[in-house]
């Protein structure tokens, strides 16, 4: 049996091989989000490999000085991007941060808040119940009362993040299903499962049913399985292995009982979990192979229709100009950078601009703008404040997460610009709608 190595137990440690590839050459830094707000080196992704050295040699301790490094890092993957090394950095704090979860022991009012945030946000039953009481809310007037009078301002900070943050609550978050199968439109060119995710099932239902038709209309036959739930993505990044892996393997059954030959997934989060099944099945002698050919299947939405050739569908003017936001874990995770721009450069009218630090996280990063609520405020306001500069008349992005954070910070700023998905873009362009309805 293997031995425990320093702070670390033996169920995979970081590994010592991928932290010596790391040569200490800097080139992480001007990309990583808390070096850039702290300047601080342990919060650097070089820094926070260091530490993990330390663990393995057993010259660190489990203090909530050494786990909170870890905690403050997004996860944002930019140093993947920004590495000459290869460094795979993501491993890393995966394994590191399944450590810290088993091993590292929190305060009473930290366990609860994340045992709150697990228990709902992966279960879309449970997410249509809180919508409820989150519409009265909204809808009263209560949420518009509350925040003038500043009342707010009294809860502490997580609290006051999962308020700004919530989403605007339509009718949308309380119907059950999709269709299970959407039909292509003309010949159909293949057979794709779509993901429906759980928070994006319901608060942003209307993406999942603006990606169905822009597929079906591009000419493929579109799958919805109605047992997939969950595909572990917030448990991989926050070190809650068992629940992961129990979630991957549900969303492989799923998806391989629909018999799909392709993927869909339009939130990047999501994605960028579910290309690394292989890794994270890697033990289990009945899914590792499976993970591995159910990975090579899935693709970003802008993935598949960035790569069938011109257009299928006739696309509609839509005069706007916008932002393009990359989310993170797209462009760094993923490596999909030019494809949801060449998708947007189909729809007349369209003018893309980019934003400067495009790099740099917008401070959503799954659940880390709830736990870490002032570094991902003064992210947000950041790249508010870049948008802005841009004279943008909305954004654009690829993950719900983001939308949410940047339609935050835009608030805060005093200026409320729209935030779109691109595929609500492409789907407006397509009806000949306004982007929204």
């Amino acid at each position: 049996m293997a031995q425990p190595l320093g702070i670390f137990d033996s169920h995979h440690p970081p590994s010592g091989e991928l932290i010596a590839d790391c040569v200490h050459c800097g080139f992480c830094l001007p990309t990583c989000p808390t070096y850039a707000l702290w300047g601080e080196e342990m919060d650097s992704p070089r820094g926070r490999i260091y530490l993990m050295k330390l663990g393995i040699e057993g010259a660190a301790s489990m203090t909530d000085t050494y786990a909170g490094h870890f905690d403050k890092c997004l996860g944002c993957m930019a140093c993947l991007t920004s590495c000459p090394s290869g460094v795979q950095y993501d491993k890393l704090l995966e394994a590191t941060r399944a450590q810290l979860e088993r091993h590292r022991p929190r305060s009473a009012a930290d366990r609860w808040f994340r045992a709150l945030l697990f228990a709902l946000f992966p279960h879309p039953g449970r997410l249509r119940v809180a919508a409820a009481p989150l519409w009265l809310y909204q809808r009263t007037g209560l949420q518009w009362l509350l925040r003038r009078s500043g009342l707010l301002k009294l809860l502490p900070a997580r609290l006051r993040a999962m308020e700004s943050l919530a989403p605007p609550v339509n009718s949308d978050a309380f119907r059950r299903r999709m269709p299970e199968h959407v039909p292509a439109q003309g010949p159909s060119r293949g057979r794709v499962g779509l993901l429906t995710g759980c928070v994006q099932s319901v608060f942003f239902r209307g993406v999942n049913e603006a990606t169905a038709r822009v597929l079906a209309a591009e000419g493929y036959d579109v799958i919805v399985p109605p047992a997939q739930r969950c595909c572990g993505a917030l448990m991989v990044h926050a070190g809650r292995e068992d629940e992961a892996l129990a979630l991957a393997r549900q969303t492989i059954d799923a998806f391989e009982a629909a018999g799909v030959e392709t993927v869909v997934i339009n939130a990047a989060g999501c994605g960028s979990s579910m290309k690394e099944y292989g890794h994270l099945l890697r033990d289990d002698p009945q899914y590792a192979d499976r993970a591995k050919a159910f990975a090579a299947k899935c693709r970003d939405i802008s993935e598949v229709l960035a790569g069938d050739g011109a257009p299928r569908s006739p696309r509609h003017a839509v005069p706007l100009r916008v932002a393009y936001h990359d989310a993170c874990h797209l462009q760094h995770a993923q490596r999909v950078k030019l494809q949801p721009r060449a998708v947007l450069a189909t729809i007349p009218g369209l003018e893309v601009v980019e934003i400067p630090e495009a790099a740099i996280c917008c401070g959503s990063a799954g659940i880390y703008n709830l736990v870490e609520p002032e570094a991902a405020e003064e992210l947000g306001d950041r790249k508010a404040g870049h948008v802005l500069t841009t004279g943008a008349e909305a954004i654009v992005s690829s993950n719900p997460g983001c939308l949410l954070q940047l339609r935050a910070a835009l608030a805060r700023a005093g200026r409320p610009i729209p935030v779109y998905h691109m595929v609500e873009l492409l789907d407006a362009s397509i009806r000949g709608t306004s982007p929204g309805t």
